[in-house]
């Protein structure tokens, strides 16, 4: 799904501002009716702008790879005025319903997928799938023996025991001091974790999602899975 902000964008050439501006002066229509809301779903159907029709082509499939930085939302736009993760996609690699799959937390960095292929992200965020993703953690403070054995055991989150597929030291090399692995992808679900052991975490990364791996890609660019990426997850 994209938002109508998106769609003008991308079947216009226009700059976001200009679109954003565009749509909210009543100068887009859909289906002949003017609409006034960036942030509102378009699902498809005839667009115009002043008149004339935006040609919004159908998209060949696209696969990207981000490493988010902190402090940009994961939606495709945001009505608070933050930065959002799609406005650091380059004009390149921008095609029509290009969305996240799944979200990461707004403080959150890391592996961020992002595609316009609604089947492969239904693949990767339901979970039924059980899809792991690994995080790496950095702690306010050093984290006992007792509560990473509470941890291991499982914490009650929503009503329901959570518990991490694996628990580990985090690489010597890098900042941060613990490895957890998940199956689930609950809102700020590593965070609550750690919370309810009585740990804090002051950052937080995540590095895998199934057999793709954020590697040395630096914070904040984007690239294309590469061949033996999308082999891995069914597409090559």
């Amino acid at each position: 799904m994209t938002t109508l902000l998106r769609a003008v964008i991308e079947a216009s050439g226009l700059s976001r501002r200009k679109a954003f501006a565009a749509i909210r002066e009543g100068r887009v229509t859909h289906e002949g009716v003017p609409l006034v809301d960036p942030s509102v779903e378009y699902e498809g159907g005839e667009l115009r702008l002043d008149g004339e029709r935006l040609q919004a082509q159908l998209a060949a499939k696209t696969y990207l790879m981000m490493n988010k930085p902190p402090n940009f939302v994961t939606t495709a736009s945001d009505e608070l005025g933050r930065s959002t993760v799609l406005d650091l996609v380059p004009p390149e690699l921008r095609v029509l319903g290009l969305h996240t799959v799944g979200r990461l937390d707004r403080d959150t960095s890391g592996l961020l997928l992002l595609t316009n292929d609604g089947d492969l992200t239904f693949m990767l965020t339901h979970p039924r799938h059980e899809i792991e993703k690994e995080y790496w953690v950095r702690l306010a403070e050093p984290i006992s023996e007792e509560q990473l054995a509470r941890l291991s055991r499982g914490v009650e989150l929503d009503g329901e025991r959570r518990r991490p597929v694996r628990l580990e030291s985090a690489p010597e090399d890098t900042a941060f001091d613990l490895t957890i692995t998940l199956r689930e992808g609950r809102n700020r679900q590593v965070r609550r974790m750690l919370e309810a052991v009585g740990s804090r975490v002051t950052a937080l990364r995540r590095v895998r999602e199934g057999d793709l791996e954020l590697g040395s890609l630096p914070e904040g660019a984007v690239r294309r899975l590469t061949a033996d990426e999308l082999w891995v997850l069914g597409l090559g």
